[in-house]
Parts: structure tokens; sequence; C-alpha cells
């Protein structure tokens, strides 16, 4: 029989096993047998790297007690590590209520053997359909829908599955939270997503070391994540370069047109460029440095499911009025989100204040208008309402912003020096110009974000409290 000291070593060679199964990632430990040995060098290759976070959680987390919290983000990580392992994606880390993966390099032995272009067109076919995929398992994952599981999917991920839908069903089930859950409770995630080449190496002090990734791509990548669209995905022009030529880029749109037509919505008639957006994102850290991305719609019932949103918050108060307007400010630039709105304003007979609105932001437009129809409030409205949808007028806002954020350029004058009286009193002149100039800037531009843009929300929101009041008061009749 073994002695005490055995035993001990036992347990302690126990519990190590166990906390070795229990932490290490079991995709890089095979990925290191597979080697047959530790990689202690590092080395470059190009990588596809992902960030996901989820929108707003704080916000939601307020509904949760912390130990549902943890069960909740468990369960959502979860449902991601199904589609990750089914795509042989490898899980980097986890951060509170973001996470990282990535494709490539020397522990995927997807891409042993293939040269860097061809590891590179893998990558981003794989990580564009994990990005996607991953958005729509969120949508599921709102539902209580296990759907996307697997057969193979272990006892502990549908457990930890189980375990979140339980929270999910029971504060749906709650009759005083149901209808507030519908409209606020949402978990919604935004993921963004780049390729590159990067460095593969051991980071860390001895004992602390971890296999990771460094370099640029990962950086702007993380940057994507920040301005991808809720809902959405946003990718490097790169990537996108790679999808296009690979034919990727036309058969998802083909794909996505077919869903939408076949729920007969909004996005139905999306055009390539409303669905893969190309925009420059400003890196305000950086000195305004710019980087060409596309934005990615993933949802064809987006506009319906915030239609549908919006409905239930019509009805929800102040609160509710609030997170409209924040819906409206997000989505502005989105013609078939805000199309969709618009009929739910219709339906419940929200009446905004389009004249008001055209006031503020064009106002020779508005007058031009109003001389038109002398004193007739009636076919001045319906012209407006004709003219003028929500959308158009959020384009107006939209190019009102552009011009006011833009500083005005200043030319340099030519001078030569005849003296120090000279030069001074023709520096007084220029800066004094220069003053004037800015500062007639300054006051647009604060004009506009101070006064312009919040006036038309409010009176969005003023629109809501109109018909709030008059539902209220039908109710109390």
């Amino acid at each position: 029989m073994p002695d005490d000291g055995e035993i001990d070593e036992l347990r302690e060679i126990r519990l190590r096993k166990e906390i070795e199964d229990f932490y290490l990632p079991k995709q890089l430990v095979e990925a290191i047998f597979e080697i047959g040995g530790i990689p202690r060098e590092s080395v470059e290759m190009p990588i596809g790297v992902g960030f996901i976070d989820i929108a707003d959680y704080t916000y939601l987390s307020k509904f949760l007690s912390p130990k549902e919290n943890q069960v909740l983000l468990n369960g959502l990580y979860t449902a991601f590590s199904v589609v990750l392992k089914r795509h042989n994606g490898y899980l980097n880390k986890l951060e509170g209520d973001s996470l990282m993966f990535q494709f490539g390099g020397p522990i995927d032995p997807k891409v042993k053997g293939l040269t860097d272009e061809q590891a590179l067109r893998y990558i981003s076919r794989e990580l564009f359909f994990t990005c996607v995929e991953m958005q729509r398992v969120c949508l599921l994952f709102n539902q209580a829908n296990d759907t996307f599981l697997v057969e193979t999917a272990t006892r502990e991920n549908r457990e930890d599955l189980q375990h979140a839908f339980d929270i999910i069903s029971s504060l749906r089930s709650n009759i005083e939270l149901a209808s507030s859950l519908e409209a606020l409770f949402q978990i919604r995630i935004r993921i963004g997503a780049n390729i590159g080449v990067v460095t593969f190496g051991n980071f860390g002090p001895d004992g602390a070391k971890q296999w990771d990734v460094v370099g640029l791509p990962i950086i702007d990548a993380k940057r994507m994540e920040s301005t991808a669209p809720i809902g959405g995905l946003r990718i490097s022009e790169g990537m996108f370069r790679i999808l296009e030529q690979t034919g990727i880029v036309q058969s998802y749109y083909e794909r996505f047109k077919r869903e939408a037509s076949a729920l007969g919505g909004f996005y139905r008639d999306i055009s390539m460029d409303d669905l893969f957006r190309f925009s420059n994102v400003l890196l305000k850290d950086k000195k305004n440095a710019q980087f060409r991305t596309y934005s990615v719609q993933v949802n064809p019932a987006l506009p319906e499911n915030i239609r549908d949103q919006v409905s239930h918050l019509l009805d929800r108060g102040m609160q509710g009025s609030e997170i409209v307007s924040e819906i409206l400010e997000y989505y502005r630039g989105n013609q078939y989100v805000i199309d969709a709105v618009e009929t739910a304003f219709r339906d419940h007979s929200v009446m905004i204040r389009k004249g008001d609105i055209l006031k503020l932001l064009a106002p020779k437009r508005y007058r031009e208008i109003q001389e038109r129809f002398p004193q007739q409030e009636g076919p001045a409205d319906d012209y407006l309402d004709k003219e003028y949808s929500l959308f158009r007028l959020f384009q107006k806002l939209g190019k009102y912003q552009d011009y006011v954020k833009k500083a005005p350029p200043v030319e340099d004058e030519e001078f030569e020096f005849i003296s120090y009286e000279h030069q001074i009193n023709f520096d007084r002149n220029r800066f004094e110009r220069l003053f004037e100039y800015r500062r007639k800037w300054v006051m647009q531009r604060t004009y506009f974000f101070e006064f312009i843009y919040p006036m038309v929300f409010a009176g969005i929101r003023s629109s809501i409290h109109e018909y709030q009041s008059r539902a209220a008061n039908l109710e109390a009749v």
C-alpha cells in the first residue's frame, strides 16, 4: 500500500492535472502535442483575428444578480465557442464582456503547408463566416433557442446553455417585466475582424507565460470592433478585397437578399453598397489617422426587429422615448431601419413634426414651402410628409454635421522679410484674421452640436410624449 507521502503526491498530481484540464486551452495543448514540443522561437505569420464586445452590457446587467450575470455570460460564450469550434478557430482570451479569437498561425493545423496567399484566403473565409454565424447565434440566444448546437456538443456545453436559457425564460415570464424585456433586454454584439502578418510567441515572465500574438493587425481589429455596427461587423479593406476576389462577397449578397425577400422585409431591396458599406474610420488617438474598412449587415430581419422594439418602447413612458431617440441617433444612416421605424410611428399615429425639423436644418427651403402653401397648414404638412422621409431629414442632418466638423483650410501667405516691425505687423494681421476665421467656425460647430442636433431629437421625443399622453387620456376615458 502507498504510504501517506505517496498518497499526498498522487493527490497533488491529480489536482495539477485537473487544474490544467480546467484552465489550459485544449486547442493549444493539442496543437503543442501535434507539433511535438513547446514552440520556443517567435515567428511571423498571417493571421485572422476577431473581437466581440457586448453593446451596453452595463445596462443589461441591471436586470440580473452578479451570479445570474456570470451564468448568462458563460452561456453566451459557450454558444460562441460552439461556432468557433465548428470553424476550427482558436479562442485567444476572454475579458469581461468581450472576447478575442483567431485563425492561422503555427498552432492552426488547417494552414500547415499553405502559402501565405492560400492561408489568407482560407483565413478570410473562415473568419468572415464565423463572425456572421456568431451574430446569428446571438439572435437565437436571445430567444433561448439552442438549434445552433451540434449533436456532438458536450454535456457541459448543454448545461451551461440551459442555465443561461433558464434565466432568460424566467425574466420573460415575469408579467411585470415581460414587455420591458422585449423592448430593452436584448443582447446585442459588435464584431471587428482583420487580417495581417503578426508575431506569434511566448509572452510573459517565467511561471506566467502565454502563447499569444502581437502586431498592428490586432490593434486595428480591436479598433474596428469598437466602431462596428451593433448587430453587424466591421472588416478591413484588405480582408474585403480577398473575400471579393474569391466570390464570397457576391455569394453572401445573394444569400442575404434571398433571406430578406423570404421574410418580405425592408432589406429585400438592399444594395451591395449598403450591405458592405465602405467608410474611413478616424483614429482620434492617432491624430485623426484613417484606415479603410467595410461595415457588414448580418441580420436580414434587422429593420423589422428594430421596428417591433420601437413599437414596444412607445408605450414605456419617458424611458421608452429616450431609448427610441437613441435608436434613431444610432441608425440614422441606415435607410432601411429608419424607414421601418417611421412605419412604426405611422402605425401608432405618432406625428413627427417634419416641418419643425426642416426649419432647423434648411430654413431657406422651409420658407420656400411655406410660401408655396400660404396659410395652408394641411397641404404644407402633406407635402412635407411626402417629400421628406425621416431618413431624408437625417441625411440633411448628416451633411450639416459633416460641414461643421471640418475645420476650414487656411492658406499660407507669402512674406518677404523687410524689418522686424514689418513682420510683426504682418503676423498680427494674419493671426487676427485667422482668429476671426476660426471663431466663426467654432460658433457654427457649437451651434450645431449644442442646439440644432439636440433639438432634432427633442422634437421627436416630444412627438412620442404627445402620443403617450393621448393614449393615456383615451385609456382613462
